[in-house]
């Protein structure tokens, strides 16, 4: 059966003007994570990565740990993360996101999250996504990803938080509020292994960091 990777981009620049590019650790993330799959020598079928800035140099750093530079970087843009913003804004009707981040973070994450449920309950309104369109466009983004993929490939994934946790919801068949508390546990290049079947696939891993959990990378388990 094929393997599937999911890996979480690494660490983002986040309270920047510009989140959406890697900082100096989270390129490292990623090496490190290439070295890793190097060792465990994958038969890489094909990467697939989002559009997003975060998202593509992740899979060019695994590629760099992996010795494996020439090889191409499939994108879908169905591996995109949610619009952080138009959650925000349809929950409160402000448009101050990043102010109130400095300003609260505590209070600031209370709210997200309740937006991020309303969104899920179908509940928010002036959405340009909802959360039945977002999961089809995940959906759509795996099945790409896996074509072609024989009984001893493995794919691997890069994507962010939000779509993790959507898929590991949906292949959990858990309750779709779930999928926050698995988003905002994911670590910054983890993976969560899923094994792809004929007619199923299952969950064997979910968040998993063993590139980084080790005798002076303990610095670098980050969640942002």
């Amino acid at each position: 059966m094929a393997k599937l990777f999911i890996v979480r981009h690494g660490q983002a620049s986040f309270g920047q003007a510009n989140y959406d590019q890697l900082s100096e650790l989270g390129w490292q993330q990623a090496r490190w994570l290439g070295e890793y799959f190097a060792e465990r020598e994958l038969n890489v079928h094909r990467i697939v990565a989002g559009s997003l800035c975060r998202q593509q140099d992740t899979a060019r750093g695994i590629l760099e740990g992996m010795s494996s530079t020439d090889t191409d970087i499939d994108t879908h843009a169905g591996l995109n993360e949610y619009d952080g913003e138009m959650m925000y804004k349809a929950f409160t009707g402000r448009g101050d996101q990043h102010v109130h981040q400095k300003a609260d973070f505590k209070d600031y994450w209370r709210t997200f999250r309740s937006a991020y449920e309303a969104w899920i309950e179908d509940q928010l309104e002036d959405v340009t996504e909802t959360w039945s369109d977002f999961g089809g466009r995940v959906d759509s983004a795996f099945d790409f990803a896996l074509e072609g993929a024989g009984r001893d490939d493995a794919v691997l994934v890069v994507t962010s938080g939000g779509v993790i946790g959507s898929a590991m919801t949906t292949l959990f068949q858990g309750p779709q509020t779930g999928a926050i508390h698995l988003n905002f546990q994911c670590r910054n290049t983890s993976f969560s292994e899923v094994i792809v079947g004929s007619s199923a696939r299952r969950v064997l891993s979910f968040n998993s960091v063993p590139h980084l959990d080790q005798s002076g990378r303990r610095h670098a388990l980050t969640h942002v």
